[in-house]
């Protein structure tokens, strides 16, 4: 059975209407799994990148608002503007500000961001280059663009368990009904040196398929969230989803997740007179 897509989501970016819905029970919580299994990486690497006292930051599709909260907490940061197009999982503190905004659209004046941040933002986005070269306009002379998006791990020669059989239906399926597509991702260097940014550089990091982990947890949950279109790609059936979540729940969990790909680069600094 072929997919049949909401063709204006998978135009505009169709993450928060037709699949995950920020209304709907316990998406917050979604989230923040994802959060407990990707936050300590995110911020070893925006203070590896010399986020601290002076900086002013821009948290692109800030989610439930961990990054936001962390850089201000963690490393002192002057302020954080934290943009999401539904902000209800966010609240507003001393140096934290929170915009109801899209982010395909962002109306800020050039070069105001030491530090511009994107997690799981762009692989859900048509004309990623345009939104690349976006937020790079945003970013200060002598600053930092940091992008992080999933890369896929089942294709290839990868074993084929109930894990890699729903991760492959779920991906087809996205692209399909949201216009998720990561197949981009590993492309990230050349992309921010082509906007501009020099010198960049990247790095992968996969966390661990254990029972009972955030990420487990979190997978479990995204498969509920996107069954119907994963089911709608004939590739798997109710019941294979089902053994997917009861395996990432057991001994026999053998599978590697989806890693997180974080490229950076720098805004040259201004040298004009």
């Amino acid at each position: 059975m072929t997919p049949v897509p909401d063709e204006e989501a998978r135009q505009d970016g169709g993450y928060g209407r037709t699949v995950f819905r920020p209304e709907a029970a316990g998406e917050g919580t979604r989230i923040d799994f994802g959060a407990l299994a990707y936050d300590d990486i995110t911020m070893a690497r925006l203070r590896a990148l010399g986020a601290g006292p002076g900086w002013s930051c821009l948290d692109v599709g800030a989610g439930t608002g961990t990054v936001s909260r962390r850089l201000l907490d963690e490393t002192g940061v002057t302020s954080v503007l934290a943009v999401d197009r539904d902000v209800r999982f966010l609240t507003e503190r001393p140096g934290l500000d929170v915009l109801e905004a899209d982010a395909t659209a962002p109306d800020f004046g050039p070069g105001r961001f030491r530090l511009v941040h994107a997690r799981f933002v762009l692989m859900h986005l048509p004309e990623r280059d345009r939104m690349i070269a976006a937020l790079a306009e945003l970013v200060a002379p002598g600053g930092v663009l940091v992008l992080s998006d999933a890369v896929d791990l089942t294709s290839g020669g990868t074993p084929d368990t109930p894990y890699s059989a729903v991760m492959r239906a779920m991906w087809q399926g996205l692209r399909a009904t949201i216009g998720t597509d990561v197949s981009w991702v590993p492309s990230y260097p050349q992309r921010l040196r082509g906007a501009g940014l020099v010198p960049v550089a990247a790095e992968i990091h996969v966390p661990p398929l254990v029972p009972g982990s955030p990420i487990s947890r979190f997978w479990a949950d995204t498969w509920e969230r996107s069954r119907a279109a994963m089911l709608a790609t004939g590739l798997v059936d109710d019941a294979d989803i089902d053994r997917a979540i009861r395996y990432l729940d057991s001994d026999e969990c053998a599978a590697l997740s989806a890693g997180m790909l974080t490229a950076w680069g720098w805004k040259p600094e201004d040298t004009s007179p």
